[in-house]
Formats: C-alpha cells, structure tokens, sequence
C-alpha cells in the first residue's frame, strides 16, 4: 500500500510511550507561552506551525491560562484547521487562594477558551494548591474529563517540592526545566521520575532564566563535525536532540511561533540519537565553549 502524504510525514518520528497507558507520542511538541498574537501576520504564523506540527505527526501542544491569550488563540485555530483529534493539548491549573472553587473554575474556563470536552493532560503550574487541585484533578479523570494529571516547574527551587509529590502522589506525568546547559533535573528528577514510571515534559530546552538563551552563545560558532553521527544538521538539533535523548524524556516542548522554525526542530525528532557516550561528550563540548570546564 502506497503511504498518504500525512503518513510520509510522521514516517520515522522518534516516539517515547506515556508509561502509565502505553499511549505513545512524538518527542517533539510546542510550547505556547508567545501564543497571544499582535497582528495578523503573527496570527497567520502561528496557525501555520499549529498545522505544520500535527501534519508532520507531532501532538503535544502545551499551553496554560498564565499565557495571556494562549488558550483562547490555540482553541480558535485548531477550530479553523479542523486538527483537534490529532493534537494532545496540556494546560495547567493553580488554586494561588487555596480553594477549590478557585480551580474548578479554571478547569472549566480552559475548557471554553480552548473549545473541547476533554483535555488530555492538566498539571499543577508550579504546584501552587498542589495538595488542593490534584484530588480535583483525579476527580475529573475519574469522569473522563481530564485524561493525565501533573505537576511542573520551571525552577531549581522547586525541585525539593517536586521530589517530596513525585515520592508521596502517583502522578502522570512531570513538567520541568532541563537543557544542555541547565542539567540540575538530571541529578534527582528525572531518574525519579523512571522509576515511578512517570511521562516528563521538558520546557526550556533552549535556555531560560536561569542558563539565558543557548542561541546568543553559539552565533558565531559552528557545529562540530562529530554532530553529523547522529544526524545533527543545526543547533537546535544539538540541543533538542541533548534533551531528548535522556532516557527519562518523554517530550520536548520549545516555543515556536515561525514555520521555519518548527521544521528546523523537527529534524531532532528523526534519525540517530546520540547514546550515553556521546552525551557526554556533547556535554564537554558546551562546558568547554561556556567556559565551564
């Protein structure tokens, strides 16, 4: 049988199972934090990579009610391009009064602005109310209304607070902070979350607040020729790839707004990843270019 265009486009994506279901998704997805557009250009852009990533296969679209209008601009699009089916949409939830009231009412808000009946994975943003929302959040999935359940952080502070949940709640799935140039999860978190089968979400891949943006330390710099062993043709590659290739990773998700961008990021999804070996030396490498080593 001769392969559909959309099936030649997710041919071959690296794909890392939700250890709770056994559900398998692409380790590639977007983070939607810009996803409140000015004009219509950026609004046309952004469409084009909400379509871009689930025609080449890709699903997670991550998103939460702290990004302005994010929810809102994502549920609108998918709308127009008729892709919800194929997306796997996570937002998030707090309870900042520590009530209940207050969480449900965001639950059910997410739920309008994005325009669907399910949402497939909402987590605690930066587990404010944990110990209020999760029992909520359980209720929901019970009812079929929630399909996973988390908790994130993007913050070497909070890694104390997210050990003590991953140790004491089954959850899901964890959210964190993790990059070549910021690998404080890889210590604690990430092998705990391996051995409590628990999906990972990486946000900031490409530098954040704490390791600054990875791009402004490589504009002058080109790839090492050994990149090429495992199919690295970019640097975001270099650090997608990084990322991804950690056996606790389940998915990537940086913020693209660009089409150019977004197929850039998908050549991570595809080819050899590099093993434990090469990882290290991807990490001496930065150190050594950082001024690290």
């Amino acid at each position: 049988r001769r392969q559909s265009p959309g099936e030649s486009a997710r041919a071959g994506l690296i794909e890392r199972a939700i250890p709770v279901s056994g559900e398998r998704l692409p380790v590639l997805g977007v983070g939607t934090n810009n996803y409140s557009p000015t004009s219509a250009e950026e609004r046309a852009a952004r469409k084009a990579v909400l379509h871009g990533l689930t025609t080449a296969g890709c699903r997670v679209i991550d998103t939460a009610p702290a990004y302005r209008e994010s929810e809102s601009v994502i549920g609108e699009l998918l709308s127009e391009i008729g892709n919800r089916d194929q997306a796997f949409i996570a937002t998030k939830v707090t309870a900042r009064a520590g009530g209940r009231a207050e969480g449900v009412a965001m639950l059910a808000e997410s739920m309008r602005r994005l325009r669907t009946k399910v949402l497939d994975l909402v987590m605690v943003h930066n587990m404010v109310g944990a110990s209020v929302m999760l029992p909520v959040l359980r209720e929901w999935q019970r009812d079929q209304r929630i399909r996973y359940v988390g908790i994130t952080t993007s913050s070497d502070r909070q890694y104390p607070e997210m050990l003590g949940l991953m140790r004491s709640t089954p959850l899901d799935f964890i959210q964190v902070d993790y990059s070549i140039a910021n690998r404080s999860a890889a210590a604690e978190i990430l092998p705990l979350a391996i051995d409590r089968k628990t999906a990972v979400l990486i946000n900031l891949p490409f530098g954040g607040r704490r390791d600054g943006n990875l791009f402004a330390r490589v504009r002058d710099k080109r790839l090492p020729d050994w990149a090429a062993e495992f199919d690295i043709a970019s640097w975001a590659q270099f650090f997608l790839k990084y990322v991804i290739s950690h056996p606790a990773v389940t998915c990537a998700i940086p913020g693209m707004t660009k089409l150019a961008n977004l197929n850039d990021n998908l050549g991570a999804a595809r080819g050899r990843l590099p093993d434990a070996q090469q990882r290290t030396r991807m990490e001496n490498y930065w150190d050594e270019l950082s001024g690290r080593a």
